[in-house]
């Protein structure tokens, strides 16, 4: 296969365009789980996504160590992005919880770590379903500051967020003195994010997608990407497939995807991207597409919290 193509960030490092995410629904088996993560690697892939929540965080570290072990791959050609979850969304708690995640790697920094939501839950061990008496006022400004020592004592070369609205960045921007390099969101030809990604665009923030197919076969998913008539029918005319056509439409607007996978030949399917091209027609086709977003986020609303509706979450982009 060939080269992912790679975008720089603010911070001056490089990000692979297409990453493996490793959430799973249902978990993997550990075999399972390494042989992915190598076949992986074997194709091409350099970036990779973890989160302390996901509980993948210690076996992309033994899969990474049997990789560089092995001479498959080096250590500085890897992209290991991992999130800070709610609970140590504390000014206090940033850096430890950074630090445990390296230990749980087994390694020395990470490439990119995550604020995961613009939330704060008591500190503890994440419970699920999410407490709704656990809910705090994210104190954003103390948290990204913590984030920042975190890149400046080289723990990570990147800082950024994940499902921040234009509001938020536009709040986290007033006072950092590093601007997040990069926002995770929800992003696919059904959940376009028209109005963040012109935001993002001139204040140096690149947009890394999850769900670009719409998460499909998980209990937060939905079918309405692989069904969509519109990409079906581009996907015919072209000889490609609906998701290829997905992952096409959000590289050619420069946005990283986060791609999940446990099939060789579907690894190999999203990465076949990058020699051909949407048409202006098939992208004004897809631009005229109605929108509904995926996973809302209702976990995180809750009327004694600080987002008392998914309105007030998102700021209005729903």
């Amino acid at each position: 296969m060939g080269v992912i193509p790679e975008v720089t960030l603010s911070s001056g490092h490089a990000m692979p365009l297409v990453g493996l995410g490793t959430a799973s629904y249902p978990p993997a088996t550990p075999e399972a789980f390494r042989t992915v993560m190598m076949e992986a690697i074997a194709l091409g892939y350099r970036h990779f996504d973890t989160a302390s929540v996901y509980g993948t965080e210690q076996r992309l570290g033994e899969a990474v160590a049997d990789a560089i072990g092995q001479g498959l791959v080096k250590r500085e050609e890897l992209f290991i992005t991992s999130k800070l979850w709610c609970t140590d969304a504390h000014a206090d708690r940033v850096v430890a919880a950074l630090r445990q995640s390296l230990r749980t790697l087994q390694l020395e920094y990470l490439d990119l770590y995550l604020v995961h939501w613009p939330i704060s839950l008591k500190p503890g061990d994440p419970k699920f379903p999410i407490n709704k008496d656990d809910f705090l006022p994210i104190d954003l400004k103390a948290v990204w500051e913590a984030m920042e020592e975190c890149q400046r004592a080289g723990l990570t070369k990147s800082i950024g967020v994940s499902n921040f609205s234009c509001k938020k960045l536009e709040q986290l921007l007033s006072t950092a003195s590093i601007p997040p390099a990069v926002n995770q969101v929800e992003m696919n030809p059904i959940w376009q994010q028209k109005k963040l990604l012109d935001y993002v665009k001139n204040k140096g923030i690149k947009l890394c997608a999850y769900s670009p197919l719409g998460s499909t076969g998980t209990p937060w998913g939905t079918n309405v990407v692989m069904e969509c008539d519109v990409l079906k029918q581009i996907a015919l005319t072209k000889g490609k497939s609906v998701p290829q056509v997905s992952l096409k439409w959000l590289h050619q607007h420069g946005v990283g995807v986060i791609v999940k996978s446990f099939r060789k030949e579907r690894l190999k399917e999203n990465i076949d991207i990058f020699d051909w091209e949407l048409t202006a027609e098939e992208l004004q086709k897809i631009s005229q597409i109605p929108q509904s977003r995926g996973p809302a986020g209702d976990s995180f609303v809750s009327a004694n919290g600080p987002y008392k509706s998914l309105e007030e979450l998102w700021d209005g982009e729903i």
